[in-house]
């Protein structure tokens, strides 16, 4: 066994010690991408065994350029991440600088913040289509007391307010994301940043903008990155609130995916939604890191 000390010794040994997690990446993430991107270029059509699983070629591509739906739910995919997620920041902002504060009862105010990310998808969604009820829900009995509302509105089954109400249920569920991710990072700027800006006459505002957001820069593109990343993959509360309607109002492509896949039986097909909507996100993660400048920090 003396060559296991001197391999020790060289410099390939913590490369064979990466070898089981190297294997362990590649049977759970590169071995299904693999697959599912395979799966795009087949027929797979469980309701319909007869066709096959053959090679088909780009024919699925080809049909999401002249699908109406597929544009439809990709401009609604954007609008849907970017308000959300747009939301969710300025909200988790905002809890975040007053968490830092430490005055009396932000530790319970902490706990109260945090509650709806604790909820799941599924509950939460189920939860907001109660109180948005247009005959059972408290949010509309409010705002028709206040005056607001002059008679009790269906907000899930209008396409004009479908998306806007589905987006402020998601910046509900999601804010505390940025909440404690942004708090973490407050935690480490140095108090004698804010102390010379204060002796230099800096008011709040301008120690925002100076200190805080660029001292956060790294820890804002990385939260908003995963945000997105979630956003875009995970169709379950949108699926409970609006099922992608009324019509195509709230579809977006991970339901569009769900629905090919598990409602029409056409996995080639949701294959090949998965393989676009992960090309978006690789674009989108490496403009993003351009753009915002994190890899030079």
């Amino acid at each position: 066994m003396a060559w296991v000390g001197e391999l020790s010794e060289t410099r390939y040994w913590m490369y064979i010690l990466l070898i089981p997690s190297f294997v362990l990446i590649l049977a759970v993430v590169l071995y299904p991408t693999l697959y599912g991107a395979q799966l795009s270029f087949r027929e797979m059509r469980m309701n319909r065994p007869a066709l096959g699983t053959g090679l088909i070629g780009f024919k699925h591509y080809i049909r999401l350029y002249s699908d109406p739906v597929f544009w439809t739910a990709l401009w609604n995919t954007v609008v849907w991440t970017t308000a959300s997620v747009a939301l969710e920041f300025l909200l988790g902002l905002v809890a975040a600088l007053a968490l830092n504060r430490n005055l009396p009862g932000t530790k319970l105010l902490g706990v109260l913040i945090l509650l709806p990310y604790f909820l799941p998808n599924v509950v939460a969604g189920h939860m907001w289509s109660l109180l948005l009820d247009p005959r059972l829900g408290v949010i509309n009995d409010l705002l028709l007391k206040a005056g607001i509302l002059g008679s009790y509105k269906a907000w899930f089954a209008d396409p004009s307010t479908a998306m806007a109400a589905a987006i402020l249920v998601e910046a509900w569920h999601g804010f505390p994301f940025f909440a404690l991710l942004l708090l973490a990072g407050l935690k480490g700027i140095p108090a004698d940043l804010y102390k010379a800006a204060n002796i230099d006459g800096a008011g709040p505002l301008a120690q925002l903008r100076l200190i805080t957001l660029p001292m956060l820069r790294t820890v804002i593109a990385a939260a908003v990155i995963l945000r997105v990343i979630g956003l875009v993959n995970s169709p379950d509360l949108l699926l409970i609130l609006t099922g992608g309607g009324p019509g195509r109002a709230t579809q977006v492509l991970s339901l569009y995916a769900f629905q090919a896949a598990y409602k029409d039986f056409n996995f080639g097909y949701a294959a090949a939604l998965s393989v676009v909507m992960f090309v978006l996100l690789m674009l989108f993660a490496w403009a993003y890191i351009r753009v915002s400048k994190v890899n030079k920090d």
